[in-house]
């Protein structure tokens, strides 16, 4: 059989697949990157942008550590900022209950060897954030984290990778994969692309293809929401989160305030659609309205929701297929993967040009969902794979 056309197939050109791509170019490979839609359509590009250590799964915070020290110097890494902010983020507490949640979540991430989050007392807070409602009782406070523009990351993203020679292939999903020779062998619309070993960066589709190699996972697609609001005077300078509410709170430079944290729409990935649900957006909304009651009144003048990969146990699937040689796992990323998007990349270098990451992954394995069900059949007909 002829030598395949690429060294490596991604299949999905968000912001992980197109960081996977472009440190395996990098590396010498040749990859092509096969989207269904283009890049940023859906997590990637229309996420809070949150660069955060703050509140990590555990197994995610020697990835999440490394993945800052990228983003402190991301213009080296990409040739652009991408909007990137280093600020505080900050967890309140509301009650002496989640003040002693979250304390002791301070020591036990200090007897991991951490020291990036710290308890703050009410009056710090206060210093901190002085137009925080007068019931809130302290934080978790982590310093040097930040935000970035998502939109503006995932362009940066393909410019860079189109740069190092990585070939972006934009409306083009994959229907079928199957063994090749010593590689594989992806069917789309356009015909079939062969390539020595694949890639799957393919978020709430990534189940698609895990399925196809008989190692389905229970994956769920998630229409996580956001929302924006009119301008405002300056008054919030890190980014703000809540120990018993769902919220990631933040004020851009133009003044207006971004309310998110995880409520969700209706998610229909087989339709390639999502639909922001209002109930959720007023709770969200209702949420800032408690932490700042001068808020009130503010006015919301838009709102979305982009389609996410959410997993049982909250972390994402990294790392090598458990069926399959040559096929590499990394989606499912629980609407907090932003953030790993530079370091993914370096681990799947790694582990296809190396072998091992030096980062450890094993509670990523895919493995660790044997012989539990499904539950997301999104396929069609017309497209078995459809990612």
């Amino acid at each position: 059989m002829a030598r395949p056309s690429y060294d490596v197939i991604v299949v999905g050109a968000g912001l992980h697949g197109l960081s996977c791509a472009l440190n395996l170019a990098r590396e010498g490979l040749k990859v092509v990157a096969l989207d269904k839609d283009h890049p940023g359509r859906h997590a990637s590009g229309v996420n809070a942008g949150g660069v955060r250590r703050l509140g990590r799964h555990e197994a995610e915070l020697p990835l999440s550590v490394a993945a800052l020290e990228i983003w402190h110097r991301i213009e080296q890494e990409v040739g652009d900022s991408c909007g990137f902010v280093a600020c505080d983020q900050i967890k309140v507490a509301e009650n002496l209950s989640e003040a002693e949640a979250l304390q002791a979540r301070v020591q036990r991430l200090r007897q991991l060897g951490y020291d990036h989050e710290q308890w703050i007392d009410e009056d710090e807070l206060k210093r901190r954030v002085p137009a925080v409602a007068g019931h809130c009782v302290g934080a978790l406070l982590c310093a040097g984290d930040g935000s970035a523009n998502p939109f503006r990351t995932v362009m940066a993203f393909r410019r860079a990778a189109l740069s190092a020679g990585v070939e972006i292939r934009e409306n083009c999903p994959v229907q079928a994969l199957r063994a090749a020779g010593s590689g594989w062998r992806v069917d789309t619309p356009d015909g079939p692309v062969d390539g020595g070993a694949v890639v799957n960066c393919a978020g709430a589709w990534g189940n698609n293809i895990a399925r196809a190699l008989g190692e389905p996972v229970p994956v769920t697609a998630a229409a996580l929401m956001l929302m924006i609001t009119e301008r405002l005077a300056p008054f919030l300078s890190p980014v703000l989160g809540a120990a018993g509410r769902t919220l990631s709170f933040k004020q851009f430079d133009n003044g207006t305030l971004l309310i998110g944290g995880g409520h969700r729409g209706t998610a229909q990935p087989e339709c390639n659609r999502s639909r922001v649900r209002f109930a959720g957006l007023r709770i969200s909304a209702q949420t800032v309205g408690a932490l700042f009651p001068q808020l009130a009144d503010v006015r919301v003048v838009r709102s979305w929701a982009g389609l996410e990969g959410m997993m049982p146990d909250h972390i994402p699937v990294i790392g090598p297929s458990g069926r399959a040689e040559g096929v590499y796992h990394a989606f499912g990323f629980c609407g907090h993967g932003f953030q790993l998007a530079p370091i993914t990349g370096r681990i799947m270098a790694d582990l296809l040009v190396r072998g091992q990451s030096s980062l450890p992954i094993e509670a990523f394995r895919i493995q660790r969902f044997a012989g539990i069900a499904d539950t997301a059949a999104v396929d069609t007909p017309e497209q078995r794979i459809s990612a």
